[in-house]
């Protein structure tokens, strides 16, 4: 069985408050893209899993896709699956690759072992291994709010538009990214933003991770000002970053011109 986990952006990106145990309130919608990684499993004598693609640091049993298995193994006794991965989605980006790899590992078992676990049980399993995982089970735009766990679906339809991702050579490191920001009440509920036109999404949608973020890493800041003069209707960074995408109509030909070299992009 072979299935192709893909990726989200957040537009929009709002923290709203520090709770008491340590973690911040926050407000974003996730949008799910096409950029994709592929996940193939089947059945084996043992238990393994592979990679290839974008290099993958770490030990096996500490990947996300292991990790979802080993959930599933605990209350149903799987027979032993081989996992192999092909990695597109950039780490470190705010693209939740991830997380949506083990989301997708969690469908496939459930349908190719037929174990019938209805999507809320899914939901579940997946919420243990991080608070965007679940969005990925339902995939389709949401507003996230809590740690990014709470989701209510929204009417958002971007099928019109072409969307750019641009990923530099640089990590983000999240707990850096929230450490630095200050929690504020947002200017705009994001729960209404189709009503509002994309032509006024540059002027009303933040992500309030960017001042900190682009302080640090200016070059970051760079790639979104390039989308903006390359025509897009809204720019922003993704999470915590260090993807950026735009949002066109119609997206220059010749887009690759106004980035750097050595800069990941996905049309």
């Amino acid at each position: 069985m072979i299935s192709f986990p893909n990726a989200k952006i957040n537009i929009g990106l709002n923290v709203v408050s520090k709770r008491n145990d340590g973690y911040h309130n926050l407000e974003t919608i996730f949008y799910p893209v096409q950029l994709a990684d592929g996940l193939e499993l089947a059945e084996s004598n043992f238990t393994s899993f592979s990679s290839s693609g974008i290099e993958i640091d770490g030990k096996p049993e500490n990947n996300l896709v292991y990790k979802a298995h080993q959930i599933l193994q605990n209350d149903f006794k799987l027979p032993p699956v081989i996992f192999h991965l092909h990695k597109a989605i950039p780490f470190g980006a705010g693209l939740g690759g991830g997380s949506s790899d083990a989301a997708f590992t969690l469908k496939m078992l459930n349908e190719y072992f037929n174990l019938k676990i209805p999507s809320a049980k899914i939901k579940f399993y997946a919420a243990q291994i991080g608070a965007d995982c679940p969005f990925f089970i339902e995939n389709k735009p949401t507003f996230a709010s809590g740690i990014g766990d709470r989701f209510q679906a929204i009417n958002l339809d971007l099928s019109e538009f072409e969307i750019l991702i641009v990923k530099p050579n640089i990590s983000v490191s999240t707990p850096d990214a929230y450490r630095d920001v200050i929690p504020a009440k947002p200017k705009f509920n994001l729960r209404d933003i189709e009503n509002l036109p994309i032509e006024k999404w540059k002027d009303t949608i933040e992500n309030d991770f960017e001042k900190s973020v682009f302080k640090k890493y200016p070059e970051i800041e760079n790639l979104k000002q390039n989308l903006y003069k390359m025509g897009a209707l809204y720019a922003s960074m993704s999470g915590s970053g260090s993807a950026v995408f735009g949002i066109f109509r119609h997206l220059p030909v010749d887009f690759k011109n106004f980035m750097p070299k050595n800069i990941f992009t996905y049309r």
